[in-house]
């Protein structure tokens, strides 16, 4: 039986929040860019961003391109690329925790990796003292 592709990631985001985000998780798993990449739209018309997207996605193999905010210019050119192949999946919204856990974890299929990846993210919000995250959803859906 054949190995599955790891899967590649690529933070997409405004100004150097990318190449932030990204140092971070290289320091505390030491991964390099094989598994994890930057890229800021800092610069670039949404064009370039896509070309620069395309230009960094693997042929053919499975990636995930990681968005700050889904809409917005680097959110827009990963759906935009997303579309155009198969194995690339964008996942926006994104924090530490999430990013920690997805390059442990790069060795899983897709479909079991991204549900699981979108998890952990949405576990690693929280705050304290406890009481100001009661009933968060209805405070933000009623405005």
């Amino acid at each position: 039986m054949s190995e599955l592709p790891a899967v590649r990631g690529l933070v997409l985001a405004h100004g150097a929040f990318a190449e932030g985000i990204v140092d971070a998780v290289r320091q505390i798993t030491g991964v390099g860019e094989e598994a994890l990449g930057a890229l800021s739209n800092q610069g670039c018309s949404p064009e370039a961003l896509e070309d620069r997207i395309r230009a960094w996605l693997p042929d053919g193999g499975p990636a995930i391109l990681f968005t700050d905010l889904l809409a917005g210019s680097c959110g827009v050119g990963a759906r935009r690329v997303c579309r155009e192949r198969d194995q690339v999946v964008v996942v926006s919204g994104i924090n530490l925790a999430l990013l920690l856990d997805f390059v442990l974890h790069r060795d899983m299929p897709l479909d079991e990796l991204v549900p699981r990846l979108l998890a952990r993210g949405r576990a690693a919000v929280g705050c304290l003292p406890e009481r100001y995250g009661e009933d968060a959803h209805r405070a933000v859906s009623s405005r």
